[in-house]
């Protein structure tokens, strides 16, 4: 075949030569789709500068056609202008179809209306507007590959199921982490539901209250990193309804590096500033701050000052407020 490949001029193979692709890297790409073979160099040409017109760096062509060569050989009119359209219309910033496209390329495969629309009145009917679909592809153009029986549907169940059915919990959720789609019910989703529920002592309204907030901890390993924060914040002294005010308050508390930002806060709070561990429990949000440019400037002043506040005193405004507050403007306006 490669010898009649190389005495045909019309064929693929001398347009991926043309290119620069390399023999692995053009073998890859026949292993991944067999249409290849078929596929006449022009209508491979026409794909390549049609994707080029529309923004994509040509520098960054060779990678997307290696991850989909399907896209030389689908009919340029009939799939890809199509889709690159209804893209433009969910997009709200320039190149945001460019870039969407780059990060996953298989999105051009798939089909406008067998795919895209049912998938925007799906997310549609759970309260998701036109434009917030917009973005939540852009973000995350995998979506456009799950299958919604299969995949969307069990999890939208599931996010129903801990009680999350009210004003459209369930598409604000999505909305705020659009890659818990992307996680298995079962083998990802669940587990962390129910190490919430057992090792931390969630009720199911903390548990509804953690997952709006903040769903990035359903997709979290638990054992990787979960039960370790979870053993750390215990050896800190925290009791078990601290804990759990903790979590519910703040809970990105289960997911920050242990040895980049909760002990060296910790360490601060209790060494440095003399402060108990009931007083983060009554302002979660100090793990929040930044430990130099924040907890650190601000008890300095407030020591040089001889002023005594509670940390929620010292940490819930921005630093205007916080300078106005103490009367530090004019040390500010000097700084």
């Amino acid at each position: 075949m490669e010898m009649a490949c190389n005495q045909n001029p019309t064929s693929i193979m001398w347009f991926f030569r043309d290119r620069g692709f390399d023999e692995s890297g053009i073998n890859d790409m026949f292993t991944k789709c067999k249409r290849l073979e078929g596929v006449h160099k022009d209508r491979a040409s026409e794909n390549w500068d049609f994707l080029k017109s529309i923004g994509i760096q040509e520098r960054k062509l060779p990678s997307i056609i290696s991850k989909c060569p399907r896209i030389l050989s689908l009919g340029l009119h009939e799939r890809l202008v199509p889709m690159v359209e209804c893209l433009a219309t969910l997009g709200t910033k320039p190149h945001e179809v460019a870039s969407t496209i780059t990060k996953f390329p298989h999105i051009l495969a798939h089909s406008v209306e067998e795919k895209l629309c049912p998938l925007l009145a799906f997310f549609q009917a759970l309260g998701i507007s036109e434009k917030q679909v917009g973005k939540l592809i852009m973000l995350n153009p995998r979506l456009v590959s799950y299958s919604i029986d299969t995949k969307l549907k069990v999890m939208v169940d599931f996010l129903t199921g801990l009680g999350l059915t009210k004003n459209g919990m369930v598409g604000k959720v999505v909305v705020k982490h659009p890659f818990i789609v992307g996680y298995s019910v079962d083998k990802r989703l669940r587990p962390t539901t129910e190490f919430l529920r057992s090792s931390v002592g969630l009720t199911a309204a903390d548990l509804q209250t953690v997952v709006v907030t903040f769903p990035e901890v359903l997709c979290r390993d638990v054992d990787k990193t979960l039960k370790p924060n979870l053993d750390f914040l215990k050896r800190c002294g925290f009791g078990d309804a601290q804990l759990v005010a903790l979590v519910t308050g703040y809970p990105p508390v289960l997911i920050k590096s242990i040895r980049n930002s909760l002990e060296p806060r910790i360490k601060f709070l209790v060494d440095v500033m003399g402060r108990q561990l009931n007083e983060v429990v009554d302002y979660p949000h100090f793990f929040q701050c930044g430990l130099r440019k924040t907890l650190q400037s601000r008890h300095k002043l407030l020591r040089e000052r001889n002023i005594d506040c509670s940390l929620s005193d010292m940490l819930s405004c921005n630093h205007k407020k916080f300078f106005m507050k103490y009367g530090m403007v004019q040390e500010q306006a000097k700084g």
